[in-house]
């Protein structure tokens, strides 16, 4: 599904109203794809400023111990569902796995906010606000930074992390078309971490040892991007090649300021997980939200690290 259409749906959604008997108090329950990940952890950070400005609603936190455990998201909504949370805030590892447990909630009045990936087209008008990164721009952004740094010939790898996610679609899927329309690079991969860091650093080992012309390389998510980076310095290839990484961890901060990466494209997860759960009051509140909330992405540099816009979206 593409980012528009994706932005269509939430728009979509918007216009409809919710089943009578709407919970108008309790538990707002945010769901990740996984707690353990510094992203998602400053999500949580987002959602805990948002529920801290108002008094009628508690929050819960909660999501896998992987991404790829998609079966153990889909139970984390139901027991939501089942339990009469006032709404939801939910980061779907799946666009389809995770339509029918938003459907179950929609049927059931309790409000949904969807952030970072989208949902399939069968969640039409079942969730009432969309916040993401524009994934496609973010793509094309990178592909783009790419081209500016190795020219229009030559190979880029393209280290990926869960197949089918919506993030993932827009994200991976506009860097490589971007680089199809406008350059003559060769494309390596893409290759599939499932959001593993260690995945991401073997599987890169083994695609330095066998491109020695490699001229790029971009790693589309945090643990990928780690893994990618640590493969980059193992190798003694760091510096060596254009390297990109997404998210903006501690560890991807590192690599930027000693040169192992190029930039890493960071999104505003604070943003997602605060802005998330204002739409949610909001709706409860039978306030107007937007169906689709840009939470914006900063290219940062070895030269703009420490400027204020990039120390916001920095964690």
């Amino acid at each position: 599904m593409t980012t528009k259409v994706t932005k269509l749906l939430a728009a979509t959604a918007l216009t409809l109203t919710l089943p009578a008997g709407s919970a108008m108090a309790g538990e707002i329950a945010v769901i990740v794809k996984t707690t353990n990940s510094n992203f998602w952890q400053n999500v949580n950070k987002g959602a805990s400023a948002a529920i801290a400005g108002q008094s009628e609603h508690t929050m819960t936190f909660d999501g896998p111990a992987a991404e790829s455990a998609i079966a153990d998201q889909v139970n984390m909504v139901d027991n939501a569902i089942n339990r009469g949370v006032a709404g939801i805030v939910l980061a779907p590892s799946d666009p389809d796995a995770l339509t029918p447990a938003v459907q179950r909630a929609f049927e059931s009045g309790i409000p949904v906010a969807i952030i970072d990936s989208g949902l399939g087209e069968d969640a039409k008008g079942t969730y009432q606000a969309f916040l993401s990164t524009d994934n496609c721009a973010a793509g094309e952004l990178v592909a783009q930074s790419m081209i500016d740094a190795v020219g229009t010939e030559g190979k880029v790898a393209v280290m990926s992390y869960v197949a089918g996610v919506g993030s993932e679609i827009g994200r991976v899927g506009c860097f490589v078309d971007y680089l199809g329309a406008n350059s003559k690079l060769d494309i390596v991969g893409p290759f599939y971490s499932q959001s593993q860091m260690a995945t991401a650093l073997n599987q890169t080992t083994d695609i330095l040892a066998a491109n020695a012309d490699l001229k790029g390389i971009f790693g589309a998510n945090e643990p990928t991007a780690v893994g990618m980076g640590r493969a980059l310095v193992q190798s003694g290839k760091a510096g060596q090649i254009a390297a990109f990484g997404f998210d903006g961890n501690g560890d991807l901060q590192d690599f930027v300021k000693d040169g192992t990466l190029n930039a890493t494209a960071v999104q505003g997860s604070f943003q997602m997980g605060e802005l998330g759960v204002k739409a949610v009051l909001d709706v409860i509140s039978g306030n107007a939200v937007d169906g689709f909330i840009d939470t914006g992405v900063v290219l940062v540099t070895k030269e703009n690290i420490d400027t204020p816009v990039a120390q916001n979206v920095l964690y």
